[in-house]
């Protein structure tokens, strides 16, 4: 038998090199690490919500009086009232303008999935501020709301679709992009009109994407703090309250029995979704044919339209907000200034507070993209020690079922404690990275994870078997076949991390304001216009990198094909 027909980890009850040794000392610390920046802090909430002001243990004591407060209950029935409202309104604009880029044939498919993917540039709040601008007290079509406010429910819900919208968006593309023709023949045959092979085969075949998307919004909504901040007027919900718990009222065990509410409709979605993929087949086999949409003019007239009124909606909300920005006052001075980029005039943070978000989000770039595929890569293609790998499988997916407001609480609780070693990490840069980087580590994970499994584990077979060290391996053939997906999550960590809110909440100091937190302060202070000039930055500054990271992956790829061909 030959050495590459080997199983990979047979044999490796015991380390037999100085190369395994190091790998397996760098998979104990990187579990080290995830149980002290995830495990640690998230235990830290589960502490301090048994405990009252002074520490001293008290049971469930901080959860009944909550839920004897009419105030708390409020606040649960808002959240969850304006999620499902959210939900009923997204998913089916994201369905339809989903099936429109995968089984029509309209023209600008391209521009419309650009356009509808842009509000993941923006912080949350950006879409607040155009609604203010739009329709506030003294907005340009506040008449067309009549009697209603847009502080309140309305404003929530119109922000959370712009918010929300892509997330669903990209699940659904993803359902719908993948078909069976002979499943549409079939049906045309037994004489299925075109409504009816929708609801009979289209849907069913995507259910799993929708019910993974309406889990992904519901919860996106329940846990976002910036829009019903910013809009909410006199409407309480579950992320205000936590806010309000541990910064108005320095109320801790409170805000803990608050954040651990937070974290249920999470731990909700993720169960869901593992019980429904026990259950979920592929859609295509072996003898599948790839469905492709044929012309339908009626359908994709009706279609277009559609996208560009979707499209139109979004940036408006994100043109709006820059426009105001560049002008005098809005609406009834629209001559061009520069004046509200002088953020050293106001309150918020000013320019230190952009500088710092652009440190934030290179640092997190850099070091979350190099330490996620250490990780990934120690454990998959070595011969890791189970109990850290185990750990390191677990606690990997542990960050999508956290909501960025409780990692922040946690992080109070856990490093705010001067009898804490690493009490020192806290109110600097480091633990703003350490935080962010915690906060967007599963999706980083996932993707590094599954460009891994995709290549060859007989390329580490044949190192060991010449006795090449492991990391040679890696830098020399892994990390370029790897490259791709490397600039994906690099590119995915810089613009969340520009745009994050509810993450860095509670970590900031005076010296480490970043920008998304002083566009909230601004809007506090009222200074709208110069909030509404900072979220431009962050979009701008999201856009360069995007393009940036997606030119360095062009040209990186040109150039190995050129090597390919010499």
């Amino acid at each position: 038998m030959s050495v590459l027909a080997l199983p990979w980890r047979a044999g490796m009850g015991a380390l037999r090199s100085r190369d395994e040794q190091l790998a397996a000392g760098l998979v104990w610390l990187l579990a080290a690490a995830l149980l002290l920046f995830l495990a640690w802090p998230l235990s830290a909430i589960l502490v301090k919500a048994l405990q009252a002001r002074d520490g001293s243990y008290v049971g469930l004591a901080n959860l009944w009086e909550l839920a004897a407060e009419p105030r708390m209950r409020v606040a649960v029935w808002n959240s969850v009232y304006l999620a499902l409202m959210t939900l009923g309104l997204v998913l089916p604009l994201a369905l339809a303008f989903a099936f429109a880029l995968t089984r029509s044939r309209i023209w600008g498919k391209p521009a419309f999935r650009l356009a509808a993917l842009v509000p993941l540039l923006a912080p949350s709040l950006m879409p607040a501020i155009s609604l203010v601008y739009l329709f506030g007290n003294q907005g340009l079509l506040k008449s067309w709301l009549g009697d209603a406010s847009i502080y309140g429910p309305v404003g929530i819900v119109l922000g959370e679709i712009f918010y929300t919208f892509p997330h669903a968006l990209l699940i659904l593309v993803t359902a719908l992009s993948v078909a069976d023709a002979r499943l549409y023949e079939a049906a045309e045959t037994l004489g299925a009109g075109k409504l009816r092979r929708f609801l009979t085969v289209t849907l069913p075949n995507a259910r799993y994407g929708l019910i993974s998307a309406g889990l992904v919004v519901f919860t996106l909504v329940v846990t976002d703090f910036g829009v019903p901040k910013v809009i909410g007027g006199q409407t309480n919900v579950l992320a205000l309250e936590a806010y309000k718990q541990v910064i108005g009222q320095q109320n801790f065990g409170k805000g803990a029995v608050v954040g651990l509410l937070l974290l249920l409709p999470a731990v909700l979605s993720v169960l869901v979704e593992r019980w429904l993929a026990r259950g979920h087949g592929a859609a295509m086999s072996g003898r599948s044919v790839a469905y492709k949409p044929g012309r339908n003019r009626g359908r994709d007239a009706l279609l277009w339209l559609f996208c560009g009124g979707m499209s139109a909606f979004l940036l408006a909300l994100l043109g709006v907000a820059v426009a105001a920005a560049l002008m005098k006052l809005w609406p009834y001075n629209l001559s061009l200034t520069l004046d509200h980029f002088d953020f050293d005039q106001v309150d918020g943070g000013g320019w230190l507070a952009f500088r710092n978000s652009l440190k934030l989000s290179g640092y997190t770039a850099l070091l979350g993209t190099a330490l996620v595929f250490v990780c990934a890569y120690l454990n998959l293609k070595t011969p890791a020690p189970r109990l850290p790998a185990a750990l390191i499988r677990s606690l990997a997916l542990l960050p999508m079922a956290v909501p960025g407001l409780v990692l922040g609480l946690g992080y109070i609780f856990c490093f705010n404690n001067p009898a804490n070693p690493l009490h020192g990490l806290y109110g600097g840069m480091a633990i703003l990275v350490a935080a962010t980087i915690v906060h967007f580590y599963t999706t980083a994970h996932l993707t590094l994870t599954t460009s891994l499994r995709q290549i060859d584990p007989e390329i580490e077979a044949v190192a060991r078997s010449l006795r090449r060290p492991w990391w040679r391996s890696c830098l020399q053939v892994t990390l370029p076949i790897s490259l791709p997906a490397l600039l994906d999550v690099a590119r995915y960590l810089f613009v969340s991390s520009m745009t994050t809110v509810s993450c860095v909440i509670f970590l900031y100091t005076p010296d480490t304001v970043l920008a998304s937190v002083a566009v909230l302060n601004m809007d506090d202070a009222g200074d709208t216009a110069a909030a509404a000039a900072m979220a431009s930055l962050i979009v701008a500054s999201s856009l360069c990198a995007t393009l940036l990271i997606n030119a360095a992956g062009w040209l990186l790829n040109r150039r190995a094909q050129a090597w390919r061909v010499a």
